[in-house]
């Protein structure tokens, strides 16, 4: 079996830490977007007929969806509106990117392992969706481009 850091056990019960610039803007149940997907630049060769040359092209990452219960903090509503609308016009149209981290965190509070992504900015809040007959948790979902991740050290 191989060794995947995590003594063979499996990670259940996790939630996710989601710093930004270093300031903690909540715990989430439930991340999506994290993976990159190289692009393939394919080259014919004049008179090479059985293949064509494939060579690494560009980077390219989707926006973080971030998921949690609705709470009564408005962290994610701040940051999104500091990147958009009236704010975002105050500061002469400038927008400023941010540095993101995602810590999954282990049941007993532990961090397991972390990601860094560069100039992250929100592009979308989605609160919840409600029904008078409906037993569902109400989920606030906050989506997050950004210019690409790497890993992060936790030692």
């Amino acid at each position: 079996m191989a060794n995947d850091g995590f003594d063979g056990q499996r990670v259940t019960g996790a939630t996710f830490l989601v710093e930004v610039d270093g300031v903690e803007i909540g715990r989430f149940m439930e991340v999506s977007g994290l993976q990159v997907t190289v692009g393939i630049e394919e080259i014919s060769e004049g008179g090479e007929n059985s293949y064509v040359h494939k060579l690494p092209g560009r980077m390219t990452w989707p926006n973080l969806v971030l998921k949690r219960g609705i709470t009564q903090q408005d962290t994610l509503l701040t940051w999104l509106n500091k990147s958009s609308g009236e704010q975002f016009a105050a500061n002469s149209n400038t927008l400023t990117r941010s540095t993101a981290a995602i810590t999954l965190m282990g049941p007993s509070g532990d961090r397991l392992r972390a990601w860094n992504f560069d100039g992250a900015f929100p592009v979308k809040w989605t609160g919840p969706s409600f029904a008078a007959d409906s037993n569902e948790m109400a989920v606030e979902e906050l989506e997050i481009a950004h210019h690409g991740f790497r890993a992060a050290d936790l030692a």
